[in-house]
């Protein structure tokens, strides 16, 4: 591979918090002698989980696992969220290279594929005699499998599958921008939440009175609900009850903002933003978990009104 053509991405799956006695300088220092490994190979080395873009991460994630040319993966320690992105990238029979440390014992599953084994106390001498055959191993898996078409890692040693494919979408470039803005806003929403709703959710009862004179609306005008939006009409609610309410709404994944529209003083709507509309019923089941006496009430002014 010259220099003047751009380094084709090698994916990196591997353990990056504590694990089984390890810390995250532990894995940070592996990182970094992967990431030499796959340079000398002339790979560029990238975390599958890295992207330029902003988006969800999980995507991110089987989006490179299917796409990276190459992927080492490092299952020391057998972390869950490594084996089952080992599986996936094995699932789509695209070259993929194990290593693992040598306090790591082999898994049945995977055991018939070669493992590069280096030390866990990364010592020296060693770790340089790792480096060359990871090195040699990368550049060799890549040229035998754009040699050969027939070429497999793993599945078709056990017989005839068809590899699962992940389909691409067309898209203006109009939807493209619309669709990172998009997310782009979801993530500073959801930052913003974290921020001021999660680690600081109304101290005291006179910024909960701020937080409902901001966001009130006293006679309900502009009233505009999304179909996507979460709605939960209340009466007679105590200034309590809503502050609870508010609280748990802001501290659900999927809500990305949270207001209060107070039509008569007994009578208010608390509503959220969704990032997905398939969390409304579970919504509307925590919100009669936690202020049962408005259910019991409803029912009261049906009985009466009946």
């Amino acid at each position: 591979m010259s220099q003047n053509e751009g380094k084709k991405i090698c994916g990196i799956v591997m353990p990056i918090s504590t694990l089984d006695g390890c810390s995250e300088g532990h894995w940070s220092d592996v990182l970094e002698i992967i990431t030499e490994a796959i340079e000398e190979a002339g790979f560029e080395g990238n975390l599958v989980s890295n992207a330029d873009d902003v988006g969800i991460i999980q995507k991110r994630i089987i989006q490179n696992l299917y796409e990276n040319p190459i992927v080492v993966c490092d299952v020391s320690g057998k972390n869950p969220n490594v084996m089952f992105e080992l599986g996936m990238r094995l699932a789509f029979d695209k070259p993929t290279i194990i290593i693992k440390d040598d306090k790591t014992s082999y898994s049945f599953d995977t055991s018939p594929i070669e493992h590069i084994e280096y030390p866990r106390d990364l010592r020296f001498s060693r770790i340089v005699d790792f480096k060359l055959k990871l090195a040699e191993k990368i550049k060799a898996t890549y040229e035998k499998s754009t040699a050969d078409p027939t070429y497999t890692t793993f599945l078709k040693h056990f017989g005839e599958f068809k590899v699962a494919k992940i389909d691409k979408k067309e898209v203006s470039g109009q939807e493209f921008i619309l669709d990172e803005l998009k997310n782009i806003r979801s993530g500073m929403r959801r930052l913003e939440r974290n921020q001021f709703g999660r680690d600081t959710p109304f101290r005291d009862e006179s910024q909960f009175h701020q937080f409902k004179r901001d966001n009130a609306l006293r006679e309900g005008h502009d009233f505009d609900s999304s179909d996507d939006d979460f709605d939960y009409c209340a009466r007679n609610i105590s200034s309590s009850e809503i502050k609870k309410a508010i609280d748990m709404l802001s501290k659900h994944p999927a809500v990305l903002s949270t207001n209060i529209f107070e039509f008569e003083p007994d009578h208010v709507h608390l509503r959220a933003q969704l990032s997905d509309p398939k969390s409304k019923d579970e919504l509307q089941m925590l919100m009669r978990k936690l202020l049962p006496k408005v259910q019991r009430n409803r029912h009261a002014i049906k009985l009466q009104n009946g």
